[in-house]
């Protein structure tokens, strides 16, 4: 009898023993929950816990401890020297200020090297709204990266970026994201993974003042956000769908996964819906279609040419097509009444354009 409750004893024992162990060996590099929360400040030990609960399996298992209390060291230290971050709410601080990354972004240690580059500019700001502007207006020029679909590849991390001086709207975003969280502005990962038009796919950025607001990286619109070249595309996006909504990088746990374009069939990162909140925003007579006009030179690339379209009723517009350092689908766009018929001219040259629906206009330049 007593031997064999001395084995059930033993069992029970070694039961919680390998529990405990599951849940206290966080990282598979040796390092415990319990450490890593131990070698933080008090007042990070929730947070900490938070960050090694949710960061990707293949992060535990290639990111050391001193990689990890760096990260929430600055990241609290946003909280001392800027207004917006001592008021931000602890879910938002935790998901959007805190993580390293956004996506499958290769890992760097910007945390700290970002909070010193990037505070001065940001010292006089009143809100994280103005913060937010502020960096999407400056920083891509100070650390040298433009948009180019000649960058090495798409989810390029900061680092990557700044080394090719070259990167696409999803670098873009990874960066403008880690500068916001290097001053403590709540910044997440945004995209469609195709347009309703099958265009093509966008990435951009939302911030968190009291509420989210959006921006498209290293494409400012002097100093504001929520305003975008792409606000009528998105407004035409299709929520639930997996193709043509919007979705929005978290590191909580939720039942969607965020559709990569680069990487397709990838299902490990989590996402909110957020396509309900574009579908708003912008409000086109139903007579009207949108035109978009490009003009390529002989080597298929994108020019800047002044551009004019005259129309019945004495319709006159004058505006500029966009060169290869804007995103891939941005283009001189305007809406026109079905129907009717314009003429474009450029250069030395013209065009007939008959509107029936929405287009993209391609003109050849020399």
């Amino acid at each position: 009898m007593r031997k064999a409750l001395f084995i059930v004893l033993l069992f029970c024992f070694s039961c919680k023993n390998n529990l405990f162990n599951k849940l206290d060996k966080s990282l598979e590099n040796g390092i415990s929950k319990k450490e890593a929360i131990k070698r933080v400040p008090s007042e990070q030990r929730i947070a900490m816990e938070w960050l090694i609960t949710h960061m990707p399996e293949n992060d535990k298992k290639s990111l050391s401890l001193e990689f990890l209390i760096t990260n929430s060291e600055y990241a609290f230290k946003t909280k001392e020297h800027f207004s917006w971050a001592k008021h931000v709410p602890d879910q938002i601080f935790l998901n959007y200020v805190l993580p390293y990354a956004s996506l499958n972004e290769r890992r760097d240690e910007w945390r700290k090297d970002f909070f010193y580059k990037f505070s001065p500019l940001v010292k006089n700001a009143n809100s994280a709204y103005e913060g937010a502007v502020i960096l999407n207006n400056k920083i891509f020029e100070m650390v040298g990266v433009e948009y180019s679909t000649k960058r090495p590849k798409a989810d390029q991390s900061p680092y990557e970026s700044i080394e090719a001086g070259l990167a696409s709207c999803t670098g873009l975003s990874f960066l403008l994201i880690d500068a916001c969280r290097s001053v403590g502005i709540p910044a997440r990962f945004v995209g469609t993974p195709m347009w309703h038009n099958d265009s093509g796919n966008h990435s951009w950025v939302e911030i968190w003042d009291g509420g989210w607001h959006f921006t498209g990286a290293a494409e400012p619109v002097e100093n504001q956000l929520n305003q975008v070249w792409f606000a009528d595309l998105a407004s035409k996006a299709k929520t639930g769908d997996m193709k043509y909504g919007i979705f929005a990088a978290t590191w909580n746990k939720t039942d969607l996964y965020f559709p990569m374009d680069w990487l397709p069939g990838i299902k490990k990162y989590n996402a909110v819906d957020v396509t309900d909140r574009y579908l708003t925003q912008t409000k086109i007579d139903s007579g009207l279609v949108a035109v978009s006009i490009r003009a390529l030179n002989n080597s298929g690339e994108r020019e800047s040419v002044d551009i004019i379209v005259t129309g019945e009723n004495n319709y006159f517009f004058e505006g500029q097509s966009k060169n290869e350092t804007y995103d891939l689908n941005d283009h001189l766009t305007l809406f026109l009444p079905k129907g009717k018929v314009f003429t474009i001219k450029y250069k030395n040259d013209s065009q007939i354009l008959e509107v029936e629906n929405e287009c993209l206009v391609s003109l050849s330049v020399k």
